[in-house]
């Protein structure tokens, strides 16, 4: 999100809401209790591409596939599959007692209906640029070519076969991801809003969504249909929607949360107790600037901003999570085929370097005729962290660059709209892998992706990263990421500032549930003692 892509987002929304007070006895059942932080922005797979979506999304339905506790795909709506001897075909075997939660047999056609509809350019979809590695899928999503020329076919009711362009080693772990659940036809033709409330939504994961009041909590209930319905052990899970980290914590103290995020001003103290579970998450905490937009298109202008801004402070003293600071896009924990970490091969693509960023931005002003530079508004959606964040940059550059940055927000299901349409001059942007590769932290930032808010275009960069997609020899398409990246960083039409972690007080009496690095929580596994 966003990979999403991304947009893909990390962000709370804007709701306090707390959960019903009936919830909270839970008369001997297994009752979860978890802060969604906002409303989400769909259920419908194809758009609920974000975090907000996909915590929930990923319980209430499942794909092909889905991720283990060990974060690898393993076999689940379809039992099984084939593979052709040259890599590009998969025929799924689907599950003979894989259902809907309404009692409707999960089909293939299903899963061919859901995938175009991914595809299908009406939809509109942010996640679209997945489902490119199919056959036919980038030509159909461009009004260049058929819904029919899809290479997605239900051979028969339990068996869907699919070619892709090119083999690629992350297929199997891209369609576990939301974008590539199923959508049950006959629901969705009959009521085109199936997903839009409790009464009408048809899910056939672990959980069954059993209310929903909009803006304020979900309840999701275990799922009598799900064909490993023994492996679920929770009764329910109840969801409030909370955007402040503090209002979040005094929750978790009173048991009306199991979990919460950690608390900047207390992060230390808990940290140092003890008391903070810190699992590995494969994202970027960044900020982007408009290359379509004064001073922005000015290269050397976006460098200074980029290394006037010290991330580590901004980690140690911020956001007090123990992020790491980043100073390349990729995240840690992609290993190429020597065993070497992306991270660690291209290592860091640029420093802070107050001294040199102020030279860069007396070089640029003079190249475009500035005396003073133009009026420069920072945009970023509405929560705590990323208020401070922002007022941290904004204090860094009037420091080293004596540059008055003027700061702006906005609640996030406006804030994300307006992003994608390359709104804002300069803009907090956040991202979290859809699958586990780092091309797919690469491929957001060629020409016209969603997450492209910069508005950046660079023929060399769209040609190494389409190069890479269609490269089967991994040790050429991890030489090609490498190149990418440091392209990127080079023309600097954004600069990260952390890396992601999920850092979470839970409660001890809560086991089990699973936070894939990719972006979304598992609580097939979980458990919770009375």
């Amino acid at each position: 999100m966003l990979g999403l892509a991304l947009l893909l987002v990390f962000v709370l929304g804007a709701c306090t809401a707390k959960p019903n007070s009936s919830n909270e006895k839970s008369d001997g059942k297994q009752v979860l209790k978890l802060n969604n932080g906002a409303e989400p922005t769909s259920f419908n797979p194809p758009i609920g591409f974000d975090a907000q979506s996909w915590n929930a999304l990923n319980n209430l339905m499942e794909g092909l596939t889905r991720l283990g506790k060990d974060h690898e795909p393993h076999p689940a709506s379809a039992e099984k599959w084939d593979v052709s001897a040259d890599g590009k075909t998969y025929t799924f075997h689907i599950r003979k007692d894989a259902k809907w939660d309404n009692g409707d047999d999960l089909t293939a056609g299903d899963f061919e209906y859901a995938w175009k509809q991914l595809l299908n350019p009406s939809t509109g979809s942010p996640a679209a640029f997945l489902g490119y590695l199919i056959e036919g899928g980038e030509a159909y999503n461009m009004k260049k070519g058929s819904a029919d020329a899809v290479q997605v076919k239900a051979v028969d009711d339990k068996t869907l076969k699919v070619t892709l362009t090119a083999p690629q080693s992350y297929f199997l772990n891209m369609i576990s991801n939301p974008a590539f659940f199923p959508v049950n036809q006959k629901v969705a033709e009959k009521n085109p809003k199936w997903y839009a409330n409790a009464k009408t939504f048809v899910g056939n994961g672990p959980f069954k969504l059993a209310s929903w009041k909009h803006d304020s909590n979900m309840v999701f209930k275990k799922s009598t249909t799900y064909w490993d319905k023994k492996s679920v052990k929770l009764d329910e899970v109840d969801w409030a929607m909370v955007n402040d980290t503090n209002t979040e914590y005094q929750m978790y103290k009173t048991g009306e949360l199991d979990s919460a995020s950690v608390p900047p001003d207390l992060a230390n103290q808990l940290f140092k107790e003890g008391k903070v579970k810190v699992d590995p998450q494969a994202g970027t905490y960044f900020f982007s600037m408009n290359v379509k937009m004064k001073p922005f298109d000015n290269a050397k202008i976006r460098k200074a901003f980029a290394l006037a801004v010290d991330n580590k402070q901004i980690v140690d003293y911020v956001v007090k999570q123990k992020n790491d600071p980043a100073y390349g896009f990729v995240s840690p924990g992609f290993k190429d085929p020597s065993g070497e970490d992306f991270r660690s091969h291209n290592g860091n693509l640029y420093k802070y370097d107050p001294s040199e960023a102020k030279k860069l931005l007396a070089e640029g002003m003079k190249e475009e005729g500035y005396k003073t530079l133009p009026p420069i508004t920072l945009t970023y959606n509405t929560t705590d962290i990323n208020k401070a964040v922002a007022e941290a940059v904004q204090e860094m550059y009037k420091k080293n660059l004596g540059v008055s940055v003027k700061l702006a927000n906005m609640e996030w299901n406006v804030y994300g709209v307006d992003q994608k349409k390359g709104k804002f001059q300069f803009s907090r942007g956040s991202f979290l892998a859809d699958y586990g590769d780092p091309i797919n932290f690469l491929e957001n930032f060629i020409t016209g992706m969603p997450m492209n808010s910069m508005q950046w275009s660079n023929k060399e960069y769209d040609q190494l990263i389409k190069q890479a997609k269609n490269e089967k020899d991994d040790a050429k398409r991890y030489a090609l990421m490498y190149q990418a990246e440091k392209l990127l960083i080079k023309e600097m039409p954004l600069f990260p500032v952390y890396f992601y972690n999920q850092s979470e007080l839970q409660n001890s009496k809560v086991k089990g549930i699973v936070r894939h690095p990719v972006g979304y929580m598992e609580l097939k596994w979980a458990t919770k003692s009375n």
